[in-house]
């Protein structure tokens, strides 16, 4: 079963007949995780391909001069036959994961988040969440689970970085093009674009629907930008994580209300609906009166929806979750919510019984009947934290990525010969694996490793070029970046939000101690940072500002690099390219974190203190080094930092120049395949599905048949 939603096409593009297909090609993202397909896009015009990898706009520049060029190159027609094949067979597919499973679901999943990570091109996503977002609908697609996804079209997007040269974060909003996007509108049941009406105070807010085809997932976007909405109401939609609580509020209301109002509308009826945190949770209360509108009691609706509902915890820090005024959500409640008693709703917000604020998660948890955790410890953490709600231990489902995006293109290649050409869809198969992953032949890997850490630091000089250009950088020095990130030296990445807890700058703790390891002239070490801070977030751009202050010290030059505007293709570089990943969170504040996953797929070695994922994947000494206690309880920075600095001087550091006669370091490529052998199903978001299936989506869809919908 496949959710159809019809859509109005945009502006047709003019193609050549033998190439018709380009444009439904360009139109769905699954050509983004398609080894092929993505080489196929390139081939066609390397230059422009590599300005902007879109598709789309590469088709609306292409003249007829590329065309009767691509007309008699062989192996783009014989690439775009066999992509257009894979393509349809992939689409029509019957015998899927999903379709293997007994009893089927009798409706497709809801699955609704703020943002969605699903290419660099597509800005409706910030970080961790949304990328783990687009990773699960990549996910559902390639095991046939039906889902429709809910977001926000969201104009401008998150914040683009610039750093100025004394470390200062700057941040612009360029307009998107949305005729450069692959969004279409959704085509209502009656004949035009799909709008519902939102009912806000002293005024009624459209909502339009667009659509983005995610494979076999439709993801409907949400859009208030309309020319017959206000002015001020246009704006609901076009900054994700917006700093002003009221447009926050009215943002996640959009969703939420509008969401529920849109599926209705197009008579889509969920088995199970799936609230991945609480940016969304509004979308329970909608859903109660319209079930008050048909009958029932407020307490009758909840149990009801409970029965269907699953909600999804992201963050162990209070500050991630969304709190609003009470009296704020009450106006708008007045008028979306009718029925539900001014107290009713209040309570529903509140986390204990005196709580003054409205707290979307405790909405969330108060209607859902299974609540997890993102990793086996934030379950214990998040057991900890609302088990007065839950009325029990949370569950814990472990985040994952989605492999065949994550994987770099020369690993790619390394796994098709070992596995076939088909191993994307054979991840499961963890005994073969194993196997054929630890008798690839060292030097195989090491040198698959190398080519992408090659493109990733001929990126990165390219990036820091632009970067000390713009601060005014005379020719000599910016001719010496060319020659600064050597392939043969140890590279460790850091890339994440530059969130306080995530201690960014621990490994900068002892200066005089880091400056050692780092310029040791026999076995030196470079490390590359990159990441932003909301620009509400003071305390997090100090310690972007801190970090490039002291990549601009003379001893720290040529080892120490900031890389400003972090984004996913920049994430795949580095994931893809890192000898190691330093991981440093403030125990047990590190809900999951999935950079460290990707990259252990690459075969990069994680560096990271047992919390989130790597207290579940870690082997120190196989498969990549833990520093820090093993519990939940947090010791100071300046333990964890002297910890941090022995490993890379004892174990790090030596391990890596350690080589043989072939110059490849062999004991550390046995780790590497380690880091390969544990990562790539138990922290793939194939396995992650499964489960997600497994112990919510197929038991709710059965338990939510039982209640009515």
């Amino acid at each position: 079963m496949q959710v159809d939603i019809q859509t109005i096409p945009g502006a047709q593009i003019a193609l050549p007949d033998e190439f018709d297909r380009l444009y439904d090609l360009a139109h769905n993202l699954w050509w983004s995780w398609d080894d092929t397909a993505t080489a196929m896009w390139g081939h066609a015009d390397p230059a422009r391909w590599a300005e902007a990898e879109n598709p789309i706009s590469l088709l609306q520049g292409t003249d007829m001069a590329t065309w009767d060029r691509l007309h008699s190159d062989s192996r783009f027609v014989h690439d775009y036959k066999d992509v257009v094949r894979r393509f349809d067979s992939y689409l029509t597919e019957d015998d899927t994961w999903s379709s293997e499973q007994v009893p089927p679901l009798n409706g497709p999943v809801a699955y609704m988040c703020t943002e969605y990570g699903l290419h660099h091109e597509l800005p409706f996503y910030s970080g961790g969440l949304g990328v783990l977002a687009g990773d699960h609908l990549k996910t559902a697609s390639d095991l046939g689970i039906p889902m429709v996804a809910i977001g926000v079209l969201f104009h401008l997007g998150y914040f683009r970085q610039a750093v100025d040269p004394d470390g200062d974060q700057q941040h612009y909003y360029p307009a998107m093009d949305i005729s450069r996007l692959p969004v279409d509108p959704v085509r209502s049941p009656g004949g035009g674009h799909l709008k519902v009406d939102l009912d806000f105070p002293g005024r009624t807010v459209r909502v339009a629907a667009w659509k983005l085809q995610v494979g076999r997932v439709p993801l409907i976007l949400l859009d208030t930008d309309l020319p017959e909405n206000d002015p001020s109401d246009r704006t609901i939609t076009h900054l994700l994580y917006v700093r002003g609580r009221d447009m926050r509020l009215a943002q996640e209301l959009v969703l939420g209300v509008g969401g529920v109002k849109v599926l209705r509308k197009l008579g889509i009826a969920p088995a199970v609906w799936h609230v991945n945190e609480g940016h969304s949770a509004f979308s329970l209360l909608a859903r109660t009166v319209r079930r008050m509108e048909e009958g029932a009691s407020f307490d009758e609706a909840r149990i009801g929806i409970r029965a269907k509902t699953l909600f999804t915890l992201h963050t162990p820090v209070p500050a991630g979750n969304e709190r609003f005024d009470p009296g704020e959500v009450q106006r708008y409640a007045d008028y979306l919510f009718p029925g539900i008693e001014p107290g009713t709703i209040a309570d529903m917000g509140k986390t204990k019984e005196h709580d003054e604020g409205f707290d979307l998660g405790a909405l969330a948890i108060r209607f859902s009947s299974f609540v997890n955790g993102v990793s086996q410890r934030h379950g214990q953490v998040a057991s900890q934290q609302w088990n007065h709600l839950i009325g029990g231990p949370a569950s814990a489902i472990t985040n994952g990525v989605h492999v065949p995006t994550w994987v770099g293109h020369s690993i790619h290649r390394v796994f098709s010969d070992a596995l076939g050409s088909d191993w994307p869809v054979r991840l499961a198969d963890s005994a073969t694996w194993d196997e054929k992953i630890r008798a690839i032949p060292d030097d195989e890997l090491w040198h698959a490793h190398q080519a992408q850490k090659d493109v990733m630091t001929r990126q990165i000089r390219r990036r820091i070029r632009s970067q000390a250009s713009r601060h005014g950088l005379g020719p000599d020095q910016l001719k010496e970046i060319g020659e600064m990130l050597p392939l043969d030296r140890l590279t460790i990445g850091f890339a994440r939000r530059f969130a306080t807890y995530k201690r960014a700058t621990l490994l900068l703790h002892d200066l005089p101690r880091l400056q050692a390891i780092l310029t040791n002239p026999e076995k030196p070490v470079q490390v590359v940072f990159a990441g932003k801070a909301h620009p509400a977030d003071q305390e997090g751009q100090e310690l972007i500002r801190r970090v490039v202050e002291l990549s601009q010290r003379p001893e720290f030059r040529g080892h120490l690099f900031f890389v400003e505007n972090y984004d996913m293709a920049l994430g795949q570089l580095l994931t893809g390219g890192s000898d190691v990943w330093l991981n440093s969170p403030t125990p047990p504040k590190e809900a999951s974190g999935t950079s460290g996953m990707k990259a252990a797929m690459n075969g990069a070695l994680n560096l990271s203190v047992p919390d989130g994922w790597w207290n579940e994947a870690a082997r120190h000494g196989e498969n990549g080094w833990s520093f820090g206690p093993p519990g939940l309880e947090s010791r100071p920075d300046a333990e964890d930092a002297d910890s941090l600095y022995a490993i890379l001087e004892q174990e790090v550091v030596p391990l890596y120049y350690t080589r043989n006669g072939d110059n490849v370091p062999k004991a550390w490529v046995a780790m590497m395949k380690e880091a390969i052998v544990s990562s790539a199903f138990p922290f793939s978001s194939h396995r992650m599905l499964m489960q997600y299936a497994g112990q919510a989506y197929f038991p709710l869809a059965e338990a939510g048949a039982q209640a009515g919908r």
